[in-house]
């Protein structure tokens, strides 16, 4: 649907302004056409690793994938880690079901939550678990929908009411 195009978006539009973002993101692998795995990628250093893939013979097994739990770690946790005790903005793409299913993911995540920092994040609407249920139950997130009707402009407001989060505290 274009979540992580909004993220992305909205990153580079805080940053444009002057904001510090850290954290991680994801993105699809693909040869000839067809995806074969997912890529996590430290949005402060610019290292990357790959979170999955179809090729890996170990690993938790999501779909057709499986998740490589120690570029997830060394790479995507420790960039939200990063984030945590030196950036203005803990940015997370994604939290979906390939990233719960690190341990380790699961806790800097729920860290970024509670932390009052402002935090971005994509969230895959097939995740599930304790911590998924704690941030869709948590009246100071708001969650927006990514739809055909929003994409385009949405990263503006949320960049927006980011700015309105770190002028308030």
């Amino acid at each position: 649907m274009g979540k992580t195009t909004v993220f992305l978006r909205t990153v580079d539009d805080l940053r444009g302004r002057g904001v510090i973002v850290g954290g991680m993101s994801t993105a699809e692998i693909r040869r000839e056409g067809a995806r074969i795995g997912f890529e996590v990628k430290d949005l402060s250093s610019g290292k990357s690793g790959v979170l999955a893939h179809v090729s890996l013979s170990s690993g938790p097994r999501v779909g057709k994938y499986r998740v490589n739990l120690r570029d997830l770690e060394e790479i995507g946790v420790m960039a939200i880690v990063e984030a945590l005790r030196k950036m203005e903005v803990v940015a997370i793409d994604e939290v979906a079901p390939m990233e719960l299913s690190s341990n380790s993911f699961v806790e800097a995540l729920m860290m970024a939550v509670e932390s009052g920092k402002p935090l971005l994040g994509t969230l895959h609407f097939r995740a599930g678990g304790k911590a998924v249920s704690m941030i869709r139950n948590n009246p100071s997130i708001e969650i927006i929908e990514v739809t055909l009707g929003n994409r385009e402009d949405l990263h503006r407001g949320v960049s927006a009411k980011v700015l309105r989060l770190l002028r308030s505290v």
